[in-house]
C-alpha cells in the first residue's frame, strides 16, 4: 500500500512538473558569441595604439574571418566617462561558445604570419605596455528577445 501510494504521488508530481516546465521558456533566442576586449589608450596614446593594432589584430582579424574562423570583428572607438575608464573595444564574434576552443592549433598559423614568432610578439606587447592598459576580457552571447514570452 505505502509502495502503491508513493508511486501515485511520484507520477503526479512528474505530471505537474511536466507542464510547468513547458511553461517556463526562455524570454530570449540564443544567437552568435562575442569576445570583447576593454582597452584604455593612454592620453595622447590613441592614435599610436590603434596604429599598433591595425598591423596586427586588424590583420589577423581579416584574415580569421577570410578563413571561416570569426564571423565577423568591430573596433569601438569612443571617449572614456572618467579618468578610469575604457575608451577602446574589440570586438570578436564567432558562432558558438565551441569556436573558442583549440584557438593556438586553429589561429597559429595566422598569428605567426601577422604578428612574428615568440619573440616578435613579446616584443609588441611590451611596447604596449605604453599606450594602453587592458581592463578586462568579457565573453558574452547575443540574444534576441522573444516579445511573446
Amino acid at each position: 500500500m505505502k509502495n502503491k501510494l508513493l508511486l501515485i504521488l511520484l507520477t503526479a508530481l512528474l505530471a505537474f512538473s511536466g507542464k510547468t516546465f513547458a511553461k517556463d521558456e526562455a524570454p530570449y533566442t540564443e544567437g552568435t558569441v562575442w569576445e570583447i576586449t576593454i582597452v584604455r589608450a593612454k592620453h595622447g596614446m590613441v592614435e599610436a595604439y590603434l596604429k599598433s593594432i591595425t598591423r596586427t589584430f586588424d590583420a589577423v582579424m581579416r584574415q580569421a574571418k577570410k578563413e571561416g574562423l570569426i564571423l565577423d570583428y568591430k573596433i569601438l572607438l569612443g571617449h572614456p566617462g572618467n579618468p578610469s575608464d575604457f575608451n577602446v573595444l574589440l570586438m570578436v564574434e564567432t558562432r558558438n561558445m565551441a569556436d573558442q576552443d583549440n584557438v593556438r592549433e586553429r589561429w597559429g598559423k595566422i598569428v605567426l604570419e601577422a604578428e612574428g614568432d615568440a619573440d616578435q610578439r613579446f616584443k609588441i606587447a611590451t611596447d604596449r605596455v605604453d599606450m594602453r592598459e587592458v581592463h578586462g576580457i568579457k565573453l558574452m552571447r547575443e540574444i534576441t528577445l522573444n516579445p511573446k514570452n
